[in-house]
């Protein structure tokens, strides 16, 4: 269950960005709606860092090096794949105030993407945004099977060698669930992020490089 705040105020990148220091997060009730509401979960879900899972079959994804991982090339790309409807969500809840106000969180320098890249196409992809040692997930999509969960993959050991605290899944689903995501109340939330948002942390670029080889300080299991 979550409170619901709706916002009656012009949204600014630096209140955008006070939010979500407080635990909320906006959302609209589709693409067409002109305004948008803040979140406050009484449960939150989280990735642990030092928990994350890889299946057997996403392990030999990895390794056979399907998808190019890159970070930051595409951002607005990686967002309207985002937005864009799909089998499992009919309705987006990024509307335009919500694209621009995160397009220029990434100009700023505070939001950023992880990108799966097959013959020079976007094939799947993520996005967040970053303050202090949290990264706060906002959205992934999929072209390609399992692109989005070698960009997930990627995401956690970029967080993990940039020093990060906390990787903020918003609420769990089964397909976040297999990755090693759980629910911690509002409370315990609070305490790990006022701790994660105090500790400097740099978020690395692709760097060259494969899948296989940036997974390697990710703990795995069968």
């Amino acid at each position: 269950m979550a409170n619901r705040r709706d916002q009656r105020f012009e949204i600014t990148p630096g209140i955008l960005l006070k939010a979500y220091a407080c635990g909320i997060f906006p959302m609209a009730e589709s693409a067409d709606d002109p305004g948008m509401f803040w979140i406050d979960p009484e449960e939150r879900g989280i990735i642990p860092l030092d928990g994350f899972h890889v299946s057997r079959s996403l392990r030999k994804t990895i390794r056979r090096g399907t998808f190019e991982m890159r970070c930051d090339s595409a951002f607005p790309a990686v967002l309207d794949a985002c937005a864009e409807p799909a089998p499992d969500r009919p309705n987006t809840w990024i509307n335009a105030e919500i694209r621009n106000l995160y397009l220029q969180l990434f100009r700023d320098g505070h939001a950023h993407s992880v990108e799966a890249w097959r013959d020079d196409q976007l094939v799947g992809g993520l996005y967040g945004v970053s303050l202090g040692g949290a990264f706060f997930g906002e959205s992934m999509f999929s072209r390609q099977t399992d692109a989005s969960k070698v960009s997930l993959a990627f995401l956690v050991d970029r967080l993990r060698r940039g020093g990060y605290r906390l990787l903020d899944a918003q609420f769990i689903t089964d397909h976040l669930a297999q990755f090693g995501a759980v629910e911690i109340s509002r409370a315990e939330y609070q305490a790990r992020l006022e701790e994660a948002i105090a500790v400097p942390a740099t978020f690395y670029p692709a760097g060259g490089g494969t899948a296989e080889s940036l997974l390697q300080p990710v703990s795995h299991t069968s």
